[in-house]
């Protein structure tokens, strides 16, 4: 389970310049994706071995006329980042010095318990500024001065965030749990449909509440296998704006994507495909998760013999990156083929962990290059010496080349489709890597 570490402060005082300092060329980026609403939303890092995932929640506006406003602003803010995180880093600027809104902030954020690092930013002086402090009468026991801009302290700052992580050894051991996330736009069925698949199977091992997040972790033992569901739809607060829904469902659906290993991407039948659904799709495809597209409230529609063809045709036109998706239509109403998700999870999840034996990968790669000659470019020909699967989940392959410039994108997607029809991989994403063989030029 990702520990999430929340950015809080007001405007200008550099939650964003420490943000991407954070998730930049100083450390190892694991991944790092557009938000909703802003840019650079969200992000993992790793820092000396430990993962954490970041969120920049963006700064309050303050309006002087307003206070009220200024208030409820600044708590839906900070309810998020309370909710949503393990650890919040409260960003204030060291040059401005104190504010009221800082004040107002800080109130907060010690009501709620959680763990707090106060960051003061935009110090150059560090000798002469940690001393008799005014942000020290805030009473935080982390106090980092830092300047994001210039990256001084960043990594102090960093070695106290990793500090609270603790490795917890998941599962400790023990039979792997398939981690499955119920993703997509709000109220489109979502609990409803983890509801049906609970109900139906009637082996509901627990229900705790999902750490951090506002969502339910449902267990559940299917056939011997055990499997846990995470419900991405509550949202606490309902927003006047409908960028603000979709602001907090996108970082809900990118904080379950990291913690599964099978994401079941919910659309709406009865409503076409929005730019939405196509940013939540993004989110899972980048992070290498196998996917699963559920068509919800099928029943709703009038259906002749062609309207599931004609659907699925829209799917694969409108998410034509997550091609390797299965389509399944179901009611979570009805219950309707909601047992098939099951199975489908089971399969993906062989393809998501499956092996090819070298012997047999280089085989089909010989044949393949025999087919399709690899290209060309001013006279260099690319040369494939051999391949090896890396990793799983999602399978991920490394091909040794004289020339990593000439393994062009149009190849790679050649010997994609030859590995997905020899071995399948259904649901599951592909990764190919060339690397230029020593003493190559």
């Amino acid at each position: 389970m990702s520990f999430t570490v929340a950015i809080v402060g007001r405007p200008n005082v550099g939650k964003s310049t420490l943000f991407n300092r954070i998730i930049g060329k100083r450390i190892s980026i694991v991944d790092d994706k557009p938000g909703v609403t802003r840019d650079r939303i969200y992000g993992e890092a790793e820092w000396n071995g430990k993962r954490f995932t970041l969120i920049d929640t963006g700064g309050i506006e303050p309006t002087v006329k307003e206070k009220d406003i200024i208030l409820n602003k600044i708590k839906q803010q900070v309810d998020f980042a309370i909710d949503n995180s393990d650890l919040i880093l409260f960003v204030t600027d060291g040059k401005d010095g104190l504010t009221s809104t800082d004040l107002d902030i800080a109130d907060i954020l010690r009501k709620s318990g959680k763990t707090v690092i106060l960051v003061v930013n935009k110090v150059d002086n560090f000798d002469s500024t940690k001393i008799d402090n005014e942000f020290y009468k805030l009473g935080f026991d982390d106090v980092i001065f830092v300047s994001a801009i210039h990256g001084l302290a960043t990594g102090d700052l960093l070695d106290k965030i990793t500090s609270y992580i603790i490795d917890s050894g998941l599962d400790n051991g023990e039979e792997e749990i398939v981690k499955v996330a119920v993703i997509g736009r709000p109220n489109i069925g979502k609990s409803s449909l983890v509801n049906a698949i609970l109900g139906e199977e009637r082996v509901i091992v627990s229900d705790v509440p999902g750490t951090t997040r506002d969502a339910i972790d449902s267990y559940l033992e299917v056939d011997g296998k055990k499997m846990l569901l995470i419900d991405t739809a509550g949202l606490k607060r309902k927003s006047k704006m409908s960028e603000d829904v979709e602001y907090y469902s996108m970082l809900r659906a990118l904080s379950a994507v990291e913690r599964a290993d099978v994401a079941l991407l919910v659309l709406d039948a009865t409503e076409d495909i929005s730019e939405q659904d196509k940013r939540i799709a993004g989110i899972a495809h980048e992070a290498g998760k196998a996917i699963i597209i559920v068509v919800n409230k099928w029943d709703l529609v009038e259906k002749d013999s062609y309207t599931a063809d004609e659907f699925s045709k829209k799917i694969r036109d409108e998410l034509n990156f997550i091609k390797y998706a299965p389509i399944v239509y179901i009611s979570a109403k009805t219950g309707q083929r909601v047992g098939q998700i099951l199975e489908l999870i089971n399969r993906v999840m062989e393809n998501y962990t499956l092996r090819i034996k070298t012997s047999v990968l280089n085989e089909v790669i010989r044949e393949a290059t025999a087919v399709t000659e690899p290209p060309s470019i001013k006279g260099k020909k690319l040369k494939l010496y051999y391949a090896s699967q890396v990793a799983v989940k999602p399978p991920t392959f490394c091909f040794f080349v004289n020339d990593i410039n000439l393994f062009h994108f149009s190849y790679e997607r050649y010997l994609e489709n030859v590995l997905r029809k020899a071995f399948g991989f259904e649901g599951t994403p592909i990764v190919i890597k060339p690397k230029q063989r020593k003493g190559e030029s």
